[in-house]
């Protein structure tokens, strides 16, 4: 049903290479370039006729699409002209992604840490993770392209430590015909959480030995030598989606950046390329008067971005890395295909902002369990990433890289229920010599048992309640009225 408030603008969308220059028109899929390999940007010719509008009218536009009754304005697209803007309306898929919540962190662990800083639920997406972003985007143009070109069948595939496998077969179960979704994973380095997602939503699902950059050179093969749909950050038009997280932080905090940071991790580095984007977007459409700083925070086990920057600026060479087990599974990645969109993001970000509007922090796999545990024993929902960016401000922190007037948002880039086994080992003290952590005691947690299983056997409800209060009453130490 089409609503008389969807936008009528539209855009002009090219693929632009970043190391060639090349250029390639909007309508074809294209995930790396014809004539040299780069990866894409994606350009929309007629951005200049969004700055007609000024920014305060583009303000007022976005906030009063808050209350738009259309499924399409009621997600990532309430920001349509910035993202996608040549799709119709009945090409949008909507399954109740982005507007995630931003959370202020608990009085006690805000004075713990010492800056005041909220999280961004992206767990809270349908999939719990901010992959559902991405793909709302992604889907959306397939589909306007099997309408435009009458394709009868398409096959996405994509490899995943697990949240983007979750994403795509979601979306892709929600599409339907003529789209078909096959996933590839690497053996036994997703948890039991993530691998029943893409189960549950019945793609086909394929496993390889090695690690995420080894099902990824797969699928780059797969993209290259047959007609199938990629879905990894390689896709512009997914990176588009991720986009989104920029336009919600900002109007969240009434389009004012000022004292602002985000702590985004980095694993293939789509996420931290389209969060800097719509940022950038934004301050040429005068949205916004200033840039937020960003940090990229990366695991001690998998940090090729932060090692590329920790060098000086004349010396920096890109190397990628051989990873080793992280419990941030989403971003145990050596080689991350974006990373010359961060490099060309970042250099216009610093342009923009100044030398310190983009930075990267590394921590250790302690540094993140701990984080992560003590996040959600203050009442949040942060997932091993969450924990990554978390302890990345208490290290920026300590590093003196971030004052104590500025205020920091955290991605929490999935639901803690996904990571659920990393707690457990955790709380057991049970991680792989590998993974170097081990428990702080005044954060595990185990359950007690406090009657043995036979003291139910043979017992009256009322008998066995009564031994029951009076156990937990000695255990608690409780006194009577």
């Amino acid at each position: 049903m089409a609503h008389a408030d969807f936008p009528a603008y539209r855009g002009r969308m090219e693929y632009v290479c970043l190391d060639c220059g090349a250029r390639y028109p909007g309508d074809d899929l294209l995930y790396t370039c014809p004539q040299c390999g780069g990866v894409f940007l994606l350009e929309n010719l007629d951005f200049g006729k969004l700055k007609e509008r000024s920014g305060a009218a583009w303000r007022e536009l976005f906030d009063a699409r808050s209350a738009s009754r259309s499924t399409a304005l009621r997600g990532i697209f309430r920001f349509y002209e910035l993202l996608a803007p040549l799709l119709e309306e009945d090409d949008i898929v909507y399954l109740g992604e982005g507007i995630t919540p931003i959370i202020e962190a608990a009085p006690a662990l805000r004075d713990r840490v010492g800056i005041p800083f909220a999280y961004k639920n992206d767990g809270q997406n349908p999939s719990a993770s901010f992959k559902d972003r991405g793909m709302a985007c992604a889907f959306s143009y397939l589909k306007w392209l099997c309408r435009r070109n009458k394709w009868d069948e398409v096959l996405t595939v994509c490899a995943s430590t697990g949240d983007t496998s979750a994403a795509a077969a979601l979306y892709a179960s929600y599409v339907g015909a003529p789209l078909k979704s096959v996933v590839l994973l690497p053996h036994g380095k997703v948890t039991p959480q993530q691998l029943s997602q893409p189960l549950g939503s019945g793609a086909t699902v394929l496993e390889l030995p090695g690690v995420f950059d080894d099902c990824m050179k797969v699928v780059e093969l797969l993209a290259e030598n047959y007609r199938v749909a990629l879905l990894n950050s390689k896709n512009s038009w997914r990176i588009l989606g991720q986009e989104s997280y920029a336009y919600e932080t900002a109007q969240w905090y009434g389009w004012d950046m000022t004292d602002l940071c985000l702590f985004v991790p980095i694993g293939n580095a789509g996420n931290i390329t389209a969060i800097m984007c719509g940022f950038l977007k934004m301050l040429e459409l005068v949205i916004i008067s200033s840039l937020p700083r960003v940090f990229g925070v990366q695991s001690e086990h998998a940090d090729p971005v932060w090692r590329y920057y920790d060098a000086p600026k004349d010396a920096r060479h890109w190397q990628p890395v051989t990873v080793t087990p992280s419990v941030a599974q989403a971003a145990m990645i050596g080689n991350p295909v974006s990373f010359p969109r961060v490099r060309k993001l970042a250099e216009m970000f610093i342009e923009k902002g100044g030398e310190k509007a983009f930075q990267v922090v590394r921590v250790t796999e302690q540094q993140i369990m701990d984080a992560m545990i003590m996040a959600n024993r203050h009442g949040h929902i942060a997932c091993t990433q969450g924990g990554e960016c978390l302890a990345g401000l208490m290290n920026a922190k300590t590093l003196g890289l971030i004052s104590d007037k500025e205020h920091a948002v955290l991605d929490a880039t999935a639901h803690a229920l996904k990571f659920a086994g990393f707690q457990d080992m955790y709380f057991n003290d049970s991680f792989p010599p590998e993974y170097g952590v081990a428990p702080d005691k005044s954060l595990a947690n185990k359950p007690e048992l406090l009657l043995p299983e036979s003291a139910r056997k043979g017992r009256e409800v009322a008998e066995f309640a009564r031994m029951g209060a009076d156990a937990v009453a000695e255990r608690l130490s409780l006194q009577k009225k």
